[in-house]
């Protein structure tokens, strides 16, 4: 006899270099020792494998976001856990991906890693800060674009003030709460 396990989105989102991708991965490991089975959508990875020809205008990231929410909404209607480290900067955006999970009655949880801009910068994981700064980039969520903070997150995550670990633990409680893990 097989258990259906219970599927989830947890869209994790913030600036560029918050620490999303770094904490869904530490995520994943807790959840895939515990025997769940988890799919990390990169949004990088996303970008160029699902998403390739899109740019970075308001309209190319609501499709690019769009996009992901009904992979991540599949995923989870099937059983797994999508983490999904995704910036998605744009408020409508994100209502519409939750909406989505909502209408197929799929477990869809927000986390706001809710990093400063001075902390991301000093982070700069991608050089994105320091390509805006030279003048080389336009375009920086949070910098010279905007960044639309979730008003309610499920969960918000101050990662530069708790380790990785401590962030992943509590992400974890919130899905043991939901009785998601």
């Amino acid at each position: 006899m097989s258990v259906t396990e219970t599927g989830a989105t947890v869209w994790l989102t913030g600036l560029p270099s918050a620490g999303k991708t770094t904490l869904a991965y530490e995520l994943a490991g807790r959840l895939r020792a515990d025997g769940h089975r988890v799919e990390v959508l990169d949004g990088d990875e996303i970008r160029e494998f699902l998403s390739a020809g899109l740019g970075f205008s308001r309209e190319d990231r609501h499709t690019n976001v769009q996009r992901i929410g009904f992979v991540a909404e599949l995923l989870a209607a099937n059983g797994v856990k999508a983490l999904v480290p995704v910036i998605a900067p744009y408020a409508d955006s994100r209502d519409a991906v939750r909406e989505r999970h909502r209408a197929e009655d799929t477990a869809y949880l927000e986390v706001h890693v809710a990093t400063p801009v001075e902390v991301c910068s000093a982070r700069d994981v991608k050089g994105l800060y320091a390509k805006q700064a030279a003048g080389e980039l336009s375009g920086l969520t949070g910098v010279d674009d905007p960044y639309e903070a979730p008003e309610s997150p499920d969960l918000r995550i101050e990662s530069h003030r708790q380790t990785v670990q401590e962030s992943a633990a509590a992400l974890h409680a919130l899905l043991t709460e939901r009785g998601l893990a």
